[in-house]
């Protein structure tokens, strides 16, 4: 059989996926790896442990499935955005940690920049924000701070990458230092407009641009593995950052598709086409994905807990020993409860940016209890999600409004899903395959190499399991709504 790779690298694990020549899943690895958190606020990853989890499972899938490389057309490359790298281009030995995108460390620069009047350079050149959640910052610590890094750097000795550029160098044994262009557009130097490194954010920031990779599309020649790898040499054609990668795979490729990615986080993208809108509303302009030299945009809203709040309730709380509880749990609540649990354990994500802002229950009585909480904490990913569509809509009204596709672990739960559609006023359409953000970079692999169809073929024969529908009234949607936003106003108070 021919089957095309998958390499899933996230945030606290890696896994790869064999699809089938119908882009059935025929093989499945997965490996977690250690957590860094060498101070507060700091996160990172030992980059030896990422390639050696990636190694390790596209191994393993290949050992379940019986296949050699010779019967894997293609690889296809996901990755967690914008977790940041700087390695030596002729020993490959990194020069520090990962610095990951969770980390921190740079807000009080961040923050002296923005005083600095700079945001709006930044916003017009990469549609981002002046925030240490995207890579430019965290590369120019890594210069700063490591020993000798600044100096090697600007004597062209260091290479920088996110992780899909680390472990395509590794992969093809430092022949091939490429990126695509979502990933490059999480970085804050690139500039989305004209396809290019922005020479203006690499001298704001300090950073030489021959350090960068070469930005390709997402179905593009890569490179190719060395034999000693996977046991052969395999063409890699296909990456994309993981939320553009989910938005491929829910085949969101018209202007106002709309899909939301429900992990630990909540990560929503909504295609607006060639066109790159300005947000007004502290969203983020992105590119969607990039096939022949031509980039698809989107407006995208993150929130930082979504899932992570059933976490909670099973490992902070101890209410619950399966997130899967958390269904019954809402649906013998007493309804009468007005509970509102802003999740904000570390800040609030878009539209609101408050990254000092923490977490907070209102409306508690005398018998709330387990139950209660447990609808709360879901009724929460429906809130935050309203407040990303709210301000799509309120910087793209013509396109957005539509269905919303969803994917990610809480995209099972029907309970939840309901609640998003009632609170949103949107249909909810939720996939046969919730590995989305694998399924992706395999198409886009697949595709450029002959094995699976084009885009609008791809489409048509995506299936789904459920749609839910809107079915509560306007009235009662509009006011637990208004409980909510006054329930957040009053946390970003305190």
């Amino acid at each position: 059989m021919t089957f095309v790779m998958a390499i899933d690298q996230g945030t606290t694990s890696s896994r790869t996926i064999l699809f089938d020549g119908e882009l059935k899943v025929a093989a499945v690895a997965q490996k977690e790896f250690q957590q860094h958190f060498p101070a507060g606020g700091w996160v990172e990853h030992d980059p030896e442990d990422l390639w050696q989890s990636v190694v390790e499972t596209a191994r393993e899938a290949m050992d379940s499935a019986g296949a050699t490389a010779s019967d894997i057309a293609a690889i296809g490359i996901t990755n967690q955005r914008e977790t940041t790298l700087v390695w030596d281009k002729a020993t490959g030995k990194a020069v520090h940690n990962a610095i990951v995108w969770q980390d921190r460390r740079t807000a009080d620069y961040c923050a002296e920049m923005v005083k600095a009047g700079h945001e709006e350079t930044v916003t017009a050149k990469t549609g981002l924000l002046f925030d240490p959640y995207f890579s430019s910052t965290k590369l120019k610590w890594i210069l700063d701070q490591a020993d000798g890094a600044r100096d090697r750097a600007a004597a062209g000795d260091l290479l920088f990458g996110t992780v899909d550029t680390w472990l395509i160098w590794r992969l093809t044994g430092g022949a091939a230092h490429v990126t695509d262009a979502t990933n490059a557009a999480r970085t804050m130097l690139f500039d989305i407009h004209e396809g290019r490194w922005s020479s203006t954010m690499c001298e704001l920031l300090d950073i030489p641009i021959g350090m960068l990779p070469e930005v390709r599309d997402c179905a593009a020649d890569f490179g190719t593995t060395t034999p000693d790898v996977l046991g052969g040499a395999i063409q890699i054609l296909g990456v994309a950052g993981d939320q553009q990668a989910a938005t491929v795979g829910q085949a969101c490729f018209e202007s106002g598709m709309m899909k939301s990615t429900y992990g630990t986080g909540c990560f929503a993208l909504l295609n607006t086409g060639d066109t790159p809108v300005r947000s007004e509303s502290r969203l983020l302009t992105t590119i969607g994905y990039q096939l022949d030299g031509k980039p698809t945009y989107a407006l995208e809203g993150a929130i930082f807990i979504a899932g992570a709040v059933v976490q909670w309730l099973r490992d902070g709380l101890k209410l619950i020993s399966e997130a899967s509880e958390t269904q019954a749990m809402a649906q013998a609540s007493d309804p009468e409860q007005a509970l509102t649990l802003v999740p904000a354990f570390t800040g609030l994500g878009a539209p609101y940016w408050k990254p000092d802002c923490r977490g907070a229950v209102f409306g508690l009585v005398r018998n709330s209890g387990p139950n209660e909480l447990a609808r709360a904490a879901l009724e929460s990913v429906g809130f935050q999600t309203r407040d990303l569509l709210e301000a799509m809509q309120a910087d793209s009204p013509a396109l957005s409004g539509g269905v919303l596709r969803v994917d990610g672990g809480m995209a099972a739960s029907d309970w939840t899903m309901q609640f998003l559609a009632d609170v949103t006023g949107v249909p909810v359409d939720r996939p046969d395959v919730l590995e989305t953000t694998a399924l992706g970079a395999a198409w886009l692999a697949g595709m450029k190499a002959g094995v699976y169809p084009d885009a609008a073929t791809f489409a048509s024969s995506r299936a789904f399991e459920r749609r839910f529908e809107p079915d509560m009234d306007a009235g009662t949607r509009d006011a637990k709504y208004a409980r909510w936003r006054s329930a957040v106003k009053a946390t970003m108070s305190v």
